[in-house]
This record gives C-alpha cells, sequence and structure tokens, in this order.
C-alpha cells in the first residue's frame, strides 16, 4: 500500500483551507459590508453563503461514513466558484467601485483566492469519487472521514452541554439528508424558472 500521509496532509489542508475561504474571511467580509453598507458585496456575499451551505451538508454526510458526501464535495468545490464569478450585475458592480479602496481590494483578492482553493479542492475531491461504491473502509476514503468525525465530536459535547441530548452520527446524516433536499429544491428552481426569466442577473437569487 502506497504512503497515504502526503495524501492526508493535503486532505487536512483542503478542510483548513474551507475554514478560512469559506467561512472565516466571507463572514468578516459580510460585516465590513453590513458596516459600509456595499449593496453589490452584500449580495455576492449573500448568494456565496448559500451555495456554500453545500459544504456543510457534506460534511454533515460524511459525518455517518455515506458516499454521497464524497461526491458533494466535488459538486460543493465547483458550485462555490461559479456563485462568486457567474453574475454579470455583479461583477459590473464590483468593477465600478474604487480597486484602492480596502473592502473592494478585500472582496477582489478573496474572490480570486476562493477560486484557486475551490478548483484544487475539486481536484483533490475527484480522486476520491471511487469511494462511493461504498468503499469508505479504505484508507483514501478514511482520509475524507477524518475531520468530520474530529468536528462532529465537538458538536457532540456543545449539543450534550447546552440541550442535554445526543447528536450521533446518524442524526447528522439525517439532518444533511433534510438540508440536501431543500437545497435541492431551492437549485432546482433557480434553474428552472429564474435563470431562464432573469438570466446572470442575480436579482433576487
Amino acid at each position: 500500500m502506497p504512503d497515504l500521509l502526503p495524501y492526508r496532509t493535503l486532505v487536512w489542508l483542503d478542510y483548513r483551507l474551507a475554514a478560512v475561504f469559506a467561512i472565516g474571511l466571507p463572514l468578516v467580509l459580510l460585516i465590513w459590508a453590513a458596516i459600509r453598507q456595499e449593496r453589490a458585496l452584500l449580495r455576492l456575499l449573500g448568494i456565496f453563503w448559500k451555495v456554500a451551505s453545500l459544504l456543510l451538508i457534506t460534511v454533515l454526510l460524511l459525518t455517518d461514513n455515506r458516499p454521497l458526501g464524497y461526491l458533494l464535495a466535488l459538486v460543493a468545490h465547483l458550485l462555490v466558484v461559479a456563485s462568486v464569478w457567474f453574475w454579470v450585475d455583479l461583477n459590473e458592480e464590483l468593477a465600478d467601485l474604487p480597486p484602492w479602496r480596502p473592502l473592494p481590494f478585500a472582496v477582489r483578492s478573496w474572490r480570486w483566492g476562493l477560486t484557486v482553493y475551490g478548483l484544487l479542492g475539486a481536484v483533490l475531491s475527484a480522486s476520491a469519487l471511487d469511494c462511493l461504491r461504498g468503499g469508505v473502509t479504505r484508507a483514501v476514503c478514511r482520509a475524507w472521514l477524518e475531520a468530520p468525525d474530529d468536528l462532529h465530536g465537538g458538536a457532540a459535547r456543545a449539543f450534550e452541554f447546552v440541550f442535554g441530548g445526543r447528536w450521533t452520527a446518524a442524526i447528522a446524516a439525517f439532518v444533511g439528508y433534510v438540508a440536501l433536499v431543500g437545497y435541492g429544491v431551492g437549485l432546482l428552481q433557480w434553474l428552472l424558472v429564474r435563470l431562464p426569466k432573469q438570466g446572470r442577473v442575480a436579482g433576487g437569487f
């Protein structure tokens, strides 16, 4: 069996970069844009958060070793990148903002950083697509389950402390499936109704 330490390191790096580019930085930028009342940036970041919720759904499913999570990891990376570049109106409004201002510059830098992370993360996620066939006991597949397992342990302890109940892997997967259904319905509504009507205009996405 080949040495999987470099691969595990890359997988853990992917999760850590997700925490930076998909949670930490966009949260800071969202608060900053709200304070500055930059409507275009708020709309862009709002759309990003809606699309990026698929990353959380992926983690919930991987917590209970659900093979579907491997496919969603790939799809989520690609959708997240698309969500920050797809909109013609928001791209134009962002281009019109003075490039020397700190907030627009920070958003542009984050968008490019997110793009690089998302595309590289998609390539890495594609390497685990073979796990869809149920081989979650293999070392390559297990590498993707380590971080969700660690997060689940912390969430379970916090849930028990706050609510006095148990947060199990099965409950996490159930919540993930319910959220995925809602996500799918919203995505289909946008694809079938809003996109043909509005095109690449953010509108009421």
